[in-house]
């Protein structure tokens, strides 16, 4: 499954870190456009002006790490395409021409399921899709969130609990699933 990953989902860290470690597992194939890398970067500079840079290193690492997950945007396809936000058009645009057969957001309201049918493609959110696959594959599943909770307790020096971290990250299924 050819999966095009929105910026909401690269950024935060654990999401996109959990999301990502099952598309190493080779439980599905990640995708994403320049310009949703560098939205991811924009919307680092939130936490400050490091945020950005960080980011950056990130991608680089990102790209090393799957080097074909990096989609063009098609020229002229969003010409041709309607999302309720019309920034956005480049993301189902990016999906439609690298043969996606979803879209991974947690913007639900700006990528209607209806729209996205009628381009052969789903959409999904990343806890409900992280939540099946560890019904269909729960060792795997398990394994790498078991390196994000080590990970995030390396990192942050933090006693994090499984339920909490994914809960925090968004993925509150996900997290419930893990720790029951």
């Amino acid at each position: 499954m050819r999966v095009l990953i929105d910026a909401c989902v690269l950024y935060p860290t654990v999401m996109r870190e959990v999301v990502l470690g099952v598309a190493e597992a080779g439980l599905f194939t990640p995708r994403w456009s320049p310009r949703i890398l560098e939205e991811w970067a924009r919307a680092a500079r939130k936490i400050g002006p490091e945020g950005e840079t960080i980011a950056r290193g990130e991608i680089a690492a990102l790209s090393l790490r799957f080097p074909r997950a990096l989609v063009p945007e098609p020229q002229g396809l969003a010409r041709h395409l309607w999302l309720p936000d019309a920034d956005d058009v480049h993301v189902l645009a990016a999906a439609v021409g690298a043969s996606c057969d979803a879209i991974m957001t947690v913007n639900a309201k700006d990528f209607p399921r209806n729209i996205l049918a009628e381009e052969g493609m789903e959409r999904i959110d990343p806890d409900g899709f992280l939540w099946r696959l560890g019904a269909e594959h729960p060792e795997v599943v398990r394994g790498v969130a078991d390196n994000v909770l080590a990970e995030a307790r390396r990192l942050s020096g933090a006693p994090w609990e499984m339920r909490k971290l994914m809960r925090k990250a968004r993925l509150p299924r996900l997290g419930k699933w893990l720790a029951g």
